[in-house]
């Protein structure tokens, strides 16, 4: 017997050991036509032969795995091209036969497939953390030309992870991780639902053993005293869509364990809650039939509010189309129920797969293809920018499957990520759409090019002609595509253009101050360069045409000290220029925050605020709490001597309620030299008032005096400095 021959007994004695060859011919020949069964034998004849000698961690002949990865395959009635690649991904990379061997005997097609699954092992990289990423770089690449190298990819992985346990602790538990974060969502992207949910319950396994086999041995428990329980409701969901005329078949859904888990971790609740919620599927012949299903079902159990969802009307991007809708059951149970046809099933289990069966005379085009293929598209766009970190942590974000749905002005539906935002909308309509655009509207509404997005809305978006990106974008944009078009567009400029703009951003700030660059020392200019570390004015300029640095502030830097009168302006006083009060603003607008009333002496901080300037405000203020998460625009400023300038200051006194006392305190107010800008009065009962004025003062020293002077007077109770506005809220 050759060593080919002995695929066909795979390990004798291993309990549930892995499919050999006569498993796989056995599925193939169920749909298969025989030419094409002869030839999948052949290329695992050729396989055994190329890897012979080789072995698995296991002890197993290597051949073992690629036959059982094709036998995966098979299960889903791939083409034969698929199964034959399969059966060979590893030869390119495991054996001395090169790709012009396999196409010379098995096509040019499936050649092009085992070189799209080959790894990139013989590539050196610096840590393992890019290795995964290159290869799942080339991975996608791959795809776009061909999607079923990530059939056989899925399947490729899938087998490994059923042999995990070959592996040591650490690499099970970090192979693990990659499945759940990696293979698993693009499986459930592909519409893979039945390799997903393997991929996720064997990950779950490996990374938390000890988790799993708990929550498995309690789903257990549970589920013995279920199967009555659902037996009983199948009954009546069939009695009522019989009564509907509607032939229908009604089975019972498991909940695997880690949706269990995630479940559980999510809602910080105990498996009994989680448990206790039962899953049944309909399947029905056509999509109107789907609807009157739903009436009938309504008609037993009233469903929960807001807990349907139409995916037939619009459909999942993957292809996945259902009606699902959660009712309350006998006692108050959820009961979660999908309604489909017999092709939504089928789309629902097979994904994207569904389209690879093997048909003859058929051609493999179709609507899903085309969904996936353009998600698939957008992907290697990412790739052109930053580095495979990078690159593998967007492909995560933008796996997930948490989206809003939102209409174009023309009715056309886009599907974003929850959290995205009108900027994240204008990229995925079209880059040159992105980069250009200038405003938006939401509703026919204009709103903030930040605001999220929420389904249902209809956006426009408006562009100008020589518009582009603001680098700040990528602070709030939520999408891959959005994120790596700014930071490309920006990459882009020439180096010239930004050292340009750079310099002319400056100038315009020195311009206020009645200087210019020319004026400056260059040493001073080196100095400053220095400092910011740049090595020379060009790259500091370069940086802030780039919007790596704020003008104003390197202004600032450039002219410690000038003494050069600056724009004050409280909330209300007219912008004039009056005697500098805080040290370390030359050349920018201050602005003092009316939610604390900042005064000389007292300990504060500064905030840069677009269109505002620079904002004061007092370090023990409530409002700065949000903006500490932004330590690069807080400057570090103090009081300097303020002359006779006044600032706002609020008081409140309780007095007791007695005629004429409101005129004395503000007279008492009076005497002490001081303005009052408001006042305002709140009864607090038949015997107290509360009194407010908003005051004019020079600093502390002057507050504390005025202070003094009130807490003396007979009907005085209380005398307490505020913090929050009373006539503007929390305003910054």
């Amino acid at each position: 017997m050759d060593y080919a021959s002995s695929l066909l007994g795979f390990i004798p004695g291993v309990r549930r050991g892995p499919p050999g060859l006569k498993d796989l011919l056995a599925r193939v020949e169920a749909y298969l036509p025989a030419e094409q069964v002869t030839r999948i034998r052949e290329a695992a004849e050729f396989g055994a032969s190329a890897h012979q000698g080789q072995k698995r961690l296991s002890g197993e002949p290597y051949i073992v795995h690629p036959v059982a990865t094709a036998h995966i395959l098979a299960g889903l009635h791939l083409d034969p091209d698929t199964i034959v690649a399969a059966i060979l991904h590893d030869v390119i990379e495991d054996t001395p036969i090169a790709k012009d061997e396999i196409e010379r005997r098995f096509g040019t097609a499936v050649a092009e497939l085992v070189d799209g699954v080959t790894k990139l092992d013989q590539i050196k990289f610096k840590n393992r953390e890019e290795a995964q990423a290159e290869s799942f770089r080339k991975m996608l690449l791959a795809m776009v030309r061909d999607l079923r190298v990530i059939l056989v990819k899925l399947a490729d992985r899938t087998h490994n992870m059923r042999t995990i346990e070959a592996m040591s602790p650490e690499r099970r538990r970090a192979i693990a991780r990659e499945t759940l974060e990696i293979y698993a969502p693009i499986a459930e992207r592909l519409g893979l639902y039945s390799l997903k949910l393997e991929l996720e319950d064997l990950g779950f396994k490996a990374a938390w053993p000890q988790r799993y086999r708990v929550l498995a041995r309690e789903v257990r428990r549970a589920r013995g005293n279920q199967r009555e329980f659902l037996r009983k409701i199948e009954q009546q969901l069939q009695a009522a869509l019989l009564k509907n005329d509607i032939a229908a078949e009604v089975e019972t859904r498991e909940k695997h364990l880690y949706s269990i888990y995630r479940k559980m971790l999510r809602k910080r609740a105990p498996l009994a809650e989680i448990v206790d919620v039962y899953g049944l599927r309909i399947v029905v012949d056509r999509p109107d039939t789907c609807y009157r299903a739903l009436g009938a079902v309504h008609s037993v159990y009233k469903p929960m509010p807001g807990r349907f969802k139409d995916y037939i009307a619009i459909p999942r991007v993957n292809g996945y189309q259902s009606l699902h809708t959660t009712l309350f059951g006998p006692n108050g149970v959820p009961i979660e129920v999908q309604i489909r046809t017999e092709d939504m099933h089928r789309v629902a289990e097979s994904g994207i797969a569904a389209h690879w069966r093997y048909k003859q005379g058929e051609s493999s085009n179709s609507l899903e293809q085309e969904r996936t293929r353009e998600w698939l598209s957008r992907l290697v766009e990412m790739q052109d920018g930053g580095s495979s970190e990078e690159f593998l942590e967007s492909v995560k974000v933008d796996l997930f499957p948490d989206k809003v749905y939102v209409f174009t002005p023309k009715g056309e539906i886009l599907r974003l990520p929850r959290g995205a935002t009108l900027i994240d909308f204008a990229y995925a309509v079209h880059t040159d759409v992105g980069n250009r655009c200038v405003a938006a509207k939401v509703d026919r509404r204009l709103m903030p090019l930040r605001s999220v997005l929420r389904n249902g809305q209809t956006v426009e978006i408006i562009t100008a002609k020589g518009a582009k990106p603001n680098p700040g974008w990528v602070n709030f944009v939520a999408t891959a595509k959005a994120r790596s078009a700014i930071r490309q567009y920006l990459k882009g400029l020439r180096r010239s253009e930004a050292i340009a703009l750079g310099r002319q951003l400056l100038d315009q700030v020195l311009a206020e101050l009645e200087t210019g660059l020319d004026d400056i020392p260059p040493e001073r200019v080196q100095a400053v360069c220095g400092e910011l570390g740049a090595k020379t004015p060009d790259e500091l300029y370069e940086k802030i045409g780039l919007g790596e640095r704020l003008a104003p502030l390197v202004a600032r830097r450039l002219l410690p000290g000038s003494g050069l009168p600056a724009a004050a302006t409280g909330e209300e006083e007219p912008r004039a220029t009056v005697p500098l009060a805080i040290a370390g603003t030359e050349g920018l607008l201050v602005n003092y925050a009316r939610c604390c009333f900042p005064i000389p002496n007292d300990p504060i901080l500064a905030f840069l605020s677009s269109g505002r300037g620079i904002v004061i405000h007092r370090e023990t203020c409530a409002n700065v709490e949000d903006y500490r998460r932004h330590p690069e625009n807080w400057l570090s400023v103090a009081w300097r001597f303020p002359g006779e300038r006044r600032f706002s200051s609020a008081i409140h006194v309780e007095v007791a309620n007695r005629m004429g006392v409101l005129a004395a305190v503000a007279a008492a107010i009076a005497g002490t030299e001081t303005n009052i800008d408001r006042v305002s009065v709140e009864e607090r009962d038949a015997e107290t008032s509360s009194l407010s004025f908003e005051l004019k003062v020079r600093d502390r020293r002057h507050l504390a005096r005025i202070m003094r002077v009130i807490r003396r007077m007979p009907d005085v109770l209380r005398v307490t400095r505020v913090i929050a506005a009373h006539a503007r809220g929390g305003e910054i």
